[in-house]
């Protein structure tokens, strides 16, 4: 796999919105309108029922080009949160601001910088949000379903993407990824079942959560799991989240990862918290966790 120079990054390194548009940030979302969305036999939006967790939810599913021109090729999966922001400016939080990773994957692949990867995008169920991405209860806020969350994707979602594509199944194929809550949820069900997910995604995560207790999670655990870990936050996040994302750089590397072998932190300057901002990351992403 080729590594990653984190000292070299900036925001956007690599492949920026503005260079797939040719134009602002904003127009990036004209690049695939909502009809070419609709229309692209590649993309498809499920209702998923779970047994373990009450609300359904929805789950897109974008496969690479690769997929329909190579029938008996089979593909590593990206499992990422809050699926609605990913793909399609009519469903994201903030209408049009997504995190557009189905141009950044397509044009990836088709530059050769990463291997085809199917990505799968697993919607939020609104006000159950926080709840289901935290893995510990905060005796304020609450929440600490992140362990049956975890079930409903190894247990209901992970079999039935399987069944249904052409897929890698193995940890060392699986990724899992999100930002905010969704990065905490992502790296908490890492260092849980590195059995079904060997590469992950943590942006911008919210480790303040339940007095960061995440730390606790991955200091004590006796064995180092064998994951690929992309870390980052924007130094516009505020001077705490970055000192706790250095914090957990630090620790990581004390649990013996190592900078561009099996770990990739990245400071984003002046790089904020919303969608935009992921949007110019992700190619980084992909490229770190899925090289070609």
């Amino acid at each position: 796999m080729k590594p990653l120079n984190p000292s070299s990054y900036k925001a956007g390194f690599g492949l920026k919105p503005e260079s797939v548009s040719g134009n602002a940030t904003g127009d990036l979302s004209k690049k695939h309108s909502a009809d070419e969305l609709d229309s692209n036999p590649r993309y498809s939006v499920h209702e998923f029922h779970s047994n373990i967790l009450p609300d359904d939810r929805k789950v897109s599913v974008y496969l690479p080009p690769q997929y329909l021109e190579q029938s008996e090729r089979h593909f590593p999966v990206f499992y990422l949160q809050d699926g609605q922001n990913l793909f399609d400016g009519r469903t994201s939080y903030i209408t049009d601001k997504t995190w557009n990773a189905n141009t950044t994957a397509d044009l990836l692949t088709a530059a050769g910088e990463i291997e085809p990867v199917i990505l799968v995008g697993v919607a939020n169920t609104g006000l159950r949000r926080m709840a289901e991405y935290t893995p510990m209860r905060d005796y304020k806020m609450g929440g600490g379903e992140g362990q049956s969350y975890g079930r409903l994707l190894i247990e209901e979602l992970k079999p039935w993407i399987d069944r249904s594509y052409r897929t890698l199944p193995n940890a060392e194929h699986t990724g899992l990824g999100g930002s905010s809550l969704g990065g905490l949820i992502s790296l908490y069900l890492g260092f849980e079942h590195p059995e079904a997910f060997g590469r992950i995604a943590v942006m911008s995560p919210s480790l303040w959560w339940d007095h960061r207790s995440i730390f606790n999670v991955i200091d004590e655990r006796e064995t180092r799991p064998k994951l690929r870990i992309w870390l980052d936050i924007g130094t516009g996040e505020g001077a705490r989240h970055v000192r706790d994302a250095e914090s957990l750089k630090r620790l990581l590397l004390k649990r013996g990862w190592q900078i561009g072998v099996d770990l990739a932190y990245a400071e984003a300057e002046g790089a904020v918290h919303d969608e935009w901002a992921w949007a110019e990351r992700f190619g980084d992403v992909l490229r770190f966790l899925f090289p070609a």
